[in-house]
C-alpha cells in the first residue's frame, strides 16, 4: 500500500484511442481538464488499441513506459482520458505505486472544486460517493489476503461492510436533502408559471461562453472564466424584453463529451431548470474546430434528460475570434429564427438575440377580440386568469367586448373546452 500525497499534482496524462484515429482537439480538451483540476502535466503518453486490455486498459508495454516516466519525472498522479473499471484502476495503482484517476474521477474533482452553493456541494458529494461505492475496496489493499477460509478470516471483510453501510447511509441522507431542495425549486417554477413568465435556459458545451452571455444580457456579474466548468451552480435572473413581455433566464452547468452518468443523476434538480424551460438557447463556440462534435454531444445530453423536444435557438458565440465573424440572424424555412451569430465578450449581435427572443415570445401569444354575453362571466374570469385583458367595454345587453392576449397553448385549451368560444370571436 502507498501513501497518497496531500499536495503536489505532477501528473502523467494517458490518452489511448480505442478503434478511432487520434484527435488533436480531444487531446487538447483532456489537457485543459487536467489543468482545470489543478494538475501539472509533465508528460503525455498516447497510443491506440483495437480494444481495451481487461487488466490494465493499456498494454504491458505502455505500463512499463509510464512506470519509467513516473520514476524519472517524480510523477505523483496518472490521469486517464477514459473511464476505467474499478479493477483496472486498482491494478494500475499497484503497478505505478501512485494514484490513478480516470476521466470520470477527474470531472468529479473539478466539480468538487467549483461547487459554491449548498445544493451544488450536495450534488457533487452524492456523485462522488456513487462513484466511490464501486471502488471502495481499493483503499484496503493491505487486507486483500483476508478473503475468508481457515486461518485467513480477519477484520478486512467486516471493515468493508461497515464502510459500505456508512456510505449508503450518507447517500440516502444526501438524496433526502436534495429532494427538499428540488421541492423548493419546483415551487419557484410553479410560481413563475402561475405568473405566466416564460423561462429560457442557456445550454451548451463547457466553456462555450454561457456565463459571459448571461452577464451581458442580465448584468448579473456571474463568475465567468476561460476554463472548463467555470459555472456549476445555476443562476436565474428576470429579463425585461419589452414593456409587456419579460422572461426568466437561467445559466446552467456546461456539458462535455462522456459526461459521467453519476453527474447526470446527481444534478437532476439543477438540470430540471433546462427540462422545464420554454426555450433553450444552445450556446456554441463558433471559433472551435470541434463545434459540430460539441453540438452533437450537447443534444445527446439533452436527449438523456428529456429536453430534446423543447424549442431551441442556436447561439454561435465568439465571432470576435473568427476572421470573418459577423453578427447576423439565420431563419429556417418556416421563417422562424434558428441561429444568432454574436460575441458575448464584445456585445456585438446581442441586440439581435434580444429581438429574436421578443419575436419568439410574441409568436407564442395570440391576440383576440371577443364578445361575451351577460352569462359568460366564468369565461371572462378565465381570460383574466390565463392571460392579459388589453381592453374591455360593456355592451348594451350587459355583456363585454374584450381584447385579450393569451399564451397560444392556453388559447387552444379554451377552444377545446368552450364550444361556443369560436362563435364569440370578432377578430
Amino acid at each position: 500500500m502507498f501513501e497518497r500525497p496531500k499536495t503536489g499534482e505532477r501528473a502523467v496524462l494517458v490518452h489511448i484511442d480505442i478503434g478511432t484515429t487520434p484527435d488533436a482537439d480531444e487531446l487538447r480538451e483532456f489537457k485543459e481538464l487536467s489543468t482545470s483540476a489543478g494538475a501539472q502535466p509533465v508528460a503525455t503518453v498516447m497510443g491506440s488499441r483495437h480494444s481495451p486490455d481487461p487488466r490494465f486498459y493499456i498494454g504491458r508495454g505502455k505500463v512499463e513506459e509510464i512506470q519509467e516516466l513516473i520514476t524519472t519525472e517524480s510523477v505523483e498522479l496518472a490521469i486517464f482520458n477514459q473511464p476505467l473499471s474499478p479493477s483496472q484502476e486498482r491494478n494500475l495503482e499497484r503497478e505505478f505505486k501512485c494514484r490513478v484517476v480516470d476521466r470520470t474521477g477527474l470531472i468529479l474533482d473539478i466539480f468538487a472544486q467549483r461547487a459554491r452553493s449548498f445544493e451544488g456541494k450536495l450534488q457533487v458529494e452524492l456523485a462522488q460517493l456513487r462513484h466511490l461505492s464501486t471502488r471502495l475496496v481499493r483503499g484496503w489493499t493491505h487486507l486483500e489476503r483476508q478473503k475468508g477460509g481457515i486461518g485467513l478470516r480477519g477484520p478486512g471483510e467486516t471493515q468493508l461492510e461497515t464502510d459500505r453501510r456508512l456510505l449508503n447511509n450518507r447517500i440516502a441522507q444526501l438524496r433526502r436533502r436534495l429532494e427538499k431542495v428540488d421541492t423548493q425549486r419546483s415551487q419557484g417554477r410553479k410560481a413563475r408559471n402561475k405568473a405566466e413568465i416564460p423561462s429560457v435556459s442557456l445550454v451548451g458545451y463547457t466553456n462555450a461562453g454561457k456565463s459571459t452571455l448571461f452577464n451581458r444580457i442580465t448584468q448579473a456579474g456571474v463568475y465567468a472564466q476561460d476554463q472548463l466548468f467555470a459555472t456549476l451552480d445555476p443562476t436565474l435572473r428576470r429579463v425585461e424584453l419589452s414593456e409587456s413581455e419579460s422572461m426568466v433566464l437561467a445559466d446552467t452547468v456546461g456539458f462535455i463529451s462522456h459526461l459521467p452518468h453519476e453527474l447526470v443523476a446527481a444534478f437532476k434538480s439543477t438540470l430540471q431548470e433546462t427540462t422545464e424551460a420554454t426555450l433553450l438557447l444552445h450556446v456554441i463556440d463558433a471559433a472551435s474546430h470541434q463545434r459540430a462534435v460539441c453540438i452533437t454531444e450537447v443534444n445527446d445530453v439533452l436527449s438523456q434528460i428529456g429536453a430534446d423536444e423543447i424549442s431551441q435557438i442556436e447561439i454561435y458565440n465568439k465571432i470576435d475570434l473568427m476572421e470573418e465573424g459577423e453578427a447576423k440572424v439565420e431563419r429556417g424555412e418556416d421563417g422562424l429564427v434558428k441561429r444568432v451569430w454574436l460575441s458575448a465578450e464584445t456585445g456585438e449581435g446581442v441586440d439581435l438575440l434580444l429581438e429574436a427572443l421578443a419575436e419568439f415570445f410574441h409568436k407564442e401569444h395570440v391576440n383576440k377580440l371577443v364578445k361575451l354575453g351577460p352569462g359568460d362571466g366564468r369565461l371572462r374570469a378565465a381570460f383574466f386568469r390565463l392571460g392579459k385583458v388589453l381592453s374591455e367595454t360593456i355592451t348594451d345587453d350587459g355583456g363585454w367586448e374584450m381584447e385579450v392576449q393569451l399564451p397560444r397553448m392556453e388559447y387552444e385549451r379554451l377552444l377545446q373546452s368552450e364550444n361556443d368560444l369560436e362563435k364569440q370571436l370578432i377578430a
